[in-house]
């Protein structure tokens, strides 16, 4: 059996016993892009907007599922909401509710949505620019 410390150290020297300088080994540099501050549109998704909306709304139910110290199951007995729909919010599994559904699940959870629309002109997208 070969010691763990040895291995480490026959992967990071040389077979003449010197440590290997090379920093970026195997690296390639890499693309900085600025993100739309919707990771939805940058990934080129066609409901980008709602999935964002959607995403915001869960994460808020997630947050006051955790506030008020509530498993799937007590949430459930306050709400009458299925334990299992907010395990799939927990699991980010969202493709089954709408955004007016998860605003009544707030709602039942005893917080209350404001919504502040702002519509501007799309602008394309980085890779689309490029294409």
């Amino acid at each position: 059996m070969v010691h763990e410390s040895s291995f480490i150290r026959s992967r990071w020297q040389r077979p003449n016993g010197e440590r290997s300088r090379r920093k970026d080994a195997g690296r390639s540099p890499l693309d900085i892009v600025r993100g739309s501050g919707n990771v939805f549109r940058d990934l080129g998704h066609k409901n980008a907007d709602a999935e964002q909306f959607k995403a915001i709304l869960a994460a808020e139910i997630i947050k006051a599922l955790d506030r008020e110290g509530l498993s799937v199951r007590a949430a459930h007995d306050r709400t009458g909401i299925a334990a299992a729909d907010f395990s799939r919010i927990r699991n980010a599994q969202l493709d089954r509710f709408t955004v007016d559904r998860l605003m009544s699940i707030i709602n039942r959870l005893g917080s209350r949505v404001e919504v502040k629309v702002r519509v501007r002109r799309a602008e394309p997208l980085a890779h689309e620019a490029r294409a």
